[in-house]
């Protein structure tokens, strides 16, 4: 059986669903290494293994801090979501993220999913109204949402922690629970004032949802005790409906008006709503279902571990109130990325904004050097100097330095075209396999979501295949043994076709460059170069970073 008959017979449908990004600011290469970067690796590699990937994400255009923002510039929510929508479109263009979907919440199709999954759960008992005080600015005459006030965390003491989450110690949280709240319009004390909203019944799954953790295996440490640790200490009801004028409409009007499902609530709801207009895109309306109804279908969920109590407890909850849905397979969440020390952040302005990231960097180069460091286990921390480190001595001088210098020789001593490489040597056929061992071995990891050990694994096999060169010697062979020269080199461009693979989840633009040579990749597997395909003349691959240039041109920006 041929590797594209046997991966159709095992063609798994895999859900890759991304956070979704408020539209409320640029986002910075902290939330591109969390989140973005590694869906967009492991959607690639799974696409080659011959899986059916729906890679959705969107803009998040319902959130909080977008009318925090727009109140600060005096222009409306629109306007922001507007701006940052195109932003992140163009980002992830310039980057190579290649998503099945990528759409906002602000669509009518998502204002429907989102009424059909409340609707559902009202029915079902595990949403009731109930009357609460809610924080209240006297001077601005309204309810304040949570991201409208600011207080003392109750946990870290961190000063500046907002109504609904410590960005320090990363705790979600009810504005009650902050010591000193203080207005963000007014900077005045909100009193509180009774208001009626409806509440997610979260402790009617209470039981359920910790049977269903406990059986969670190859999750990240992390995710699971954190997860289970929220289960522990007792699921509360939580409010899914707001005093705001942005937002998604009530689908009933038992509380009247100027109220809005609340963005927490709706948010998670757009990897099913998304999955649904890219269905309906393709005049296939139900083709949704095989990727949430299937029992043998897979759901990864990419996510920076801020997110992780609404992917491990609300929205399986929801799931599991609604009913008939999957479950996420896993929330692979990464941890923080740190920039010279300091958390990443788009709202305090910490770390390099993703355009400033293609400002200095090639996007491989951006890719490659974040890939390298992803927050799989623990918080990273990256600097200009280290991404720039990270491009020159391993990118530039193992795989960059290792094509151009097969090529080049490939192109001057073998006729400028893919010499034959019959009568190869144990030698010769022991790096072949090696490269072949690299690329099986890259497919667990990524498969397994070990994206940097992936990478590693890829430079190493380039890093075998220069050890092979340089014990080979082909440029002295070329005047010695022309034939013997020969096959080495149609030997170790047949490594590099395979090194090429083993790393094109991560590098797609460089990859792309060697198409014309070695054909578009077609599955996870090295194939042969043909022999008297021409060779080019090679350039670069990849410019090496003049680390004083690009200091000095920060440095001026900053001036």
């Amino acid at each position: 059986m041929g590797p594209e008959v046997a991966s159709e017979a095992m063609s798994v449908p895999i859900l890759v669903a991304v956070a979704w990004p408020y539209a409320s600011g640029s986002r910075h290469l902290g939330h591109l290494a969390g989140a973005y970067l590694p869906a967009d690796v492991f959607a690639r590699y799974q696409r080659l293994a011959g899986n059916r990937v729906l890679m959705v994400s969107g803009s998040d255009v319902h959130g909080t801090p977008i009318t925090v923002r727009a109140d600060a510039e005096g222009v409306t929510p629109a306007d922001i979501v507007d701006r940052y929508h195109a932003e992140f479109v163009s980002d992830w263009d310039r980057l190579g993220i290649n998503w099945d979907l990528y759409t906002s919440t602000g669509t009518q199709n998502h204002a429907e999913v989102t009424h059909d999954i409340f609707v559902q759960l009202l029915r079902n008992g595990h949403i009731d109204k109930r009357s609460s005080e809610q924080h209240f600015d006297l001077e601005a005459d309204r309810f304040l949402p949570d991201r409208y006030i600011e207080g003392t965390c109750p946990h870290c003491d961190y000063p500046e922690a907002r109504g609904d989450q410590c960005e320090d110690c990363g705790r979600t949280l009810d504005p009650e629970e902050l010591i000193d709240p203080r207005s963000k319009i007014t900077g005045s004390e909100p009193v509180l004032r009774e208001t009626e909203h409806f509440f997610l019944r979260l402790s009617d799954f209470e039981s359920e949802l910790s049977e269903w953790l406990d059986a969670r295996e190859g999750w990240r440490p992390h995710v699971l005790n954190f997860s289970k640790g929220w289960i522990e200490d007792g699921l509360q009801d939580r409010a899914i409906t707001r005093d705001l004028e942005w937002g998604v409409d009530v689908p009933v009007d038992d509380l009247g008006p100027g109220k809005r499902i609340y963005v927490w609530f709706e948010a998670v709801i757009g990897y099913l709503s998304a999955s649904k207009e890219w269905a309906t895109n393709r005049g296939e309306p139900d083709a949704w279902r095989d990727w949430w109804e299937n029992d043998g279908a897979r759901s990864v969920y990419f996510i920076g571990k801020d997110n992780i109590p609404f992917h491990t407890i609300i929205w399986p909850g929801m799931l599991l109130g609604y009913g008939g849905l999957n479950l996420p397979t896993d929330v692979p969440a990464n941890n923080y990325v740190t920039f010279s020390g300091g958390k990443a952040s788009a709202s305090r302005g910490v770390g390099l904004t993703i355009g400033e990231g293609l400002e200095m960097f090639e996007a491989d180069a951006i890719r490659y050097a974040l890939a390298a460091s992803f927050p799989e286990q623990s918080d990273t921390d990256l600097s200009v100097e280290e991404i720039a480190r990270r491009v020159n001595e391993e990118l530039v001088a193992t795989w960059g330095n290792l094509v151009n210098r097969v090529l080049s020789m490939v192109h001057r001593t073998c006729g400028a075209e893919v010499p034959s490489a019959d009568g190869r040597a144990d030698g010769d056929l022991a790096v072949l396999a090696a490269v072949d061992t690299a690329i099986e071995r890259v497919g667990g990891q990524i498969d397994r979501v070990e994206l940097r050990a992936g990478i590693r694994t890829g430079i190493e096999a380039a890093a075998a295949v220069n050890a092979y060169l340089n014990a080979t010697e082909p440029w002295k062979l070329a005047k010695s043994d022309p034939h013997r020269a020969g096959v080495v080199l149609g030997t170790a461009l047949a490594a590099v076709a395979g090194v090429r693979v083993a790393l094109s989840p991560y590098l797609p633009f460089s990859t792309a460059q060697l198409d014309g040579l070695f054909g578009e990749l077609e599955g996870w597997v090295r194939v042969e170069p043909v022999p008297g395909t021409p060779v080019d003349k090679p350039t670069p691959m990849f410019a090496k970073v003049d680390l004083a240039e690009l200091l000095a041109d920060e440095q001026g920006d900053e001036a």
